[in-house]
């Protein structure tokens, strides 16, 4: 009789959560879509889509010519990376975290848009097998000028 009631006990709980749970996944926003252009020849690109997707975000992938688009977008040429993508009115250049996108997106510091310069080992999509992850900054940059926004060792907050 004691184990029945513990169970009743669980069952309800679990349903109070469950109901918890999907009473606030309503009111969540779905997240924004991504456009992303990147190079014909990076794959890496590929993985750090593959890496937003995962994380939740719709993203939408354009091949082509990226060096115009950065300098149109006003990405400062030493924070140039492999890949360029546009949400929610940021520029993010590089291998940024999808967490420290969704940062960016509810925090809307001024600025142009985050950066991870060049191609960090162990950055989303640089997960090279073998390899030690490097520690990279995440640049929040703009006309106002450049703040580290995060810290990161490979997938990692630092």
């Amino acid at each position: 009789m004691v184990e029945t009631s513990r169970m009743s006990r669980r069952g309800m709980l679990a349903g109070l959560v469950s109901i918890a749970f999907v009473g606030s996944a309503g009111a969540v926003e779905a997240l924004p879509e991504i456009a992303v252009t990147k190079d014909p020849s990076c794959a890496c690109c590929d993985a750090w889509v593959a890496h937003l997707r995962a994380a939740g975000f719709p993203v939408t992938v354009t091949v082509a010519a990226v060096n115009p688009l950065k300098f149109r977008l006003g990405v400062p040429r030493d924070l140039f990376s492999c890949h360029t993508a546009q949400v929610g009115g940021y520029v993010v250049e590089g291998h940024v975290p999808a967490a420290e996108i969704r940062r960016l997106l509810v925090e809307k510091p001024a600025g142009t848009g985050l950066s991870v310069p060049g191609m960090p080992a162990g950055s989303p999509g640089m997960e090279v097998e073998g390899m030690e992850p490097e520690t990279y900054d995440i640049v929040l940059f703009g006309p106002g000028g450049r703040s580290t926004f995060a810290r990161y060792r490979g997938g990692e907050a630092a």
